[in-house]
């Protein structure tokens, strides 16, 4: 059904409490609907996400993935999106390829908008395979109608493929502020605790170094699935793989030192497939900036962005939530690493200020026992520093907390002896 133009009657919905287009899967759990919002407008495409984020049916919110452009289509599909709101009024051949793509996938289905109301554009859309037009601005319960148009056709059901992993990138807001650490013992914590299967990939290109913390040997890289990536499948990426004795599966940087093309739908293709082959998929990011001109901060569920508390770290961490991580709201998730209460005489107001938000999660500072730690690769026991990082992992993964009042186990640390 196309909805007929509107006038700009204000972007502030209610959900009725009529409205249903959750999703059931076998198990009869619901899980939030999956919306991507392609829009080379910035600001237009915040406000069609903040509109699709405020639809919360069943008190279930939709997982919005914000995008300038659709890139690979597949990729789309591959991340198990339900739904594509696509702008068709800015490159509409390319708009109307990926809206094509998307129609005949059969998985996802494609919503065009666009602020032109004339008919050339909507035959357009409805030749590539749109079922659903929108004009720009929306008007009050357009895109509440449109879901629930798609859920009485039965669209919003799950195939019965394996469902696609959760995926999670730490990113430090400045070099040196301990992001290989805090990945490398975080996906060690989801493998050990959740004995499911869990891949880290190390994408500090050139020279990451989370092999050398977990104190394990690779043949093969990064390297090899990016360049390889138009023939990348889960055999291939399986065969890239080195493991832990914990059961975690790494994708490691290059032993040597290799120049490094620019990241583009390579870094996209390997977090598809990852996503597919693993039931999570940890990516440590270092601190590379050109990694926003892949999809990777995109595809991702959580983005953790580790900082330390000093003056530079802290003016860093203001830059890339302000100008890099602003469109991804709550997605983000800051970590204060080696964390001291008032170290340097700033408080957590003063943090908070810095950061324009809360952070979330804080390690404690043990510098000399995380130093013997990457010279020998060997056991660290039951530390502060595991237990902060092994909750972040628990929340992640949903697995309840232990109880405080039992002896702790030693996680991570201990088991990189492998």
């Amino acid at each position: 059904m196309i909805s007929p133009g509107t006038k700009d009657t204000g972007n502030s919905f209610r959900m009725d409490s009529s409205t249903d287009f959750r999703m059931d899967s076998s198990s009869g759990r619901e899980r939030g609907m999956s919306v991507a919002v392609v829009d080379a407008d910035f600001e237009r495409g915040n406000a069609v996400s903040a509109i699709v984020n405020a639809l919360r049916p069943n008190g279930v919110m939709p997982r919005v993935t914000r995008l300038a452009d659709a890139g690979n289509p597949q990729v789309l599909v591959n991340q198990g999106i339900d739904v594509v709101l696509m702008a068709v009024d800015r490159d509409k051949e390319r708009a109307l390829e990926a809206i094509e793509a998307l129609s005949i996938s059969g998985k996802t289905t494609p919503m065009a908008y666009s602020g032109d109301t004339g008919d050339d554009m909507l035959i357009h859309c409805m030749r590539a395979g749109v079922r659903e037009f929108l004009h720009y601005p929306f008007e009050q319960g357009v895109i509440q109608e449109a879901f629930r148009r798609k859920a009485s056709r039965g669209l919003l059901m799950p195939d019965t493929k394996k469902a696609m992993g959760k995926s999670f990138v730490f990113f430090g807001a400045k070099g040196g502020s301990g992001v290989t650490t805090a990945a490398c013992n975080f996906a060690v914590s989801l493998a050990q605790e959740s004995k499911r299967n869990t891949l880290l990939i190390d994408l500090d290109l050139p020279l990451g170094d989370a092999a050398l913390c977990l104190g394990i040997g690779s043949e093969f890289s990064t390297l090899d699935a990016l360049n390889k990536a138009q023939e990348l499948d889960s055999t291939f990426l399986a065969k890239l793989l080195s493991q832990h004795q914990s059961g975690l599966r790494v994708l490691a940087a290059p032993g040597k030192y290799h120049r490094v093309p620019p990241p583009g739908e390579s870094v996209d293709q390997l977090l598809s497939v990852a996503c597919e082959s693993f039931d999570y998929v940890v990516v440590d990011a270092g601190s590379k900036l050109e990694l926003m001109d892949t999809q990777l901060f995109d595809l991702v569920s959580t983005i953790y962005l580790v900082t330390q508390v000093g003056i530079a770290e802290l003016r860093n961490a203001n830059r890339v939530m302000t100008e890099c991580f602003q469109a991804y709201g709550s997605k983000v998730e800051v970590v204060l690493n080696r964390y001291t209460a008032d170290m340097f005489g700033i408080n957590d107001e003063a943090i908070e200020s810095a950061l324009t938000v809360p952070a979330q999660w804080r390690i404690p500072n043990d510098f000399a026992a995380v130093r013997r730690m990457h010279h020998t690769a060997g056991p660290l026991e039951d530390s502060k520093i595991q237990r902060a990082i092994g909750k972040m992992a628990a929340a992640a993964s949903g697995l309840r907390e232990e109880n405080p009042d039992r002896k702790r186990r030693t996680g991570f640390l201990r088991l990189l002896r492998a």
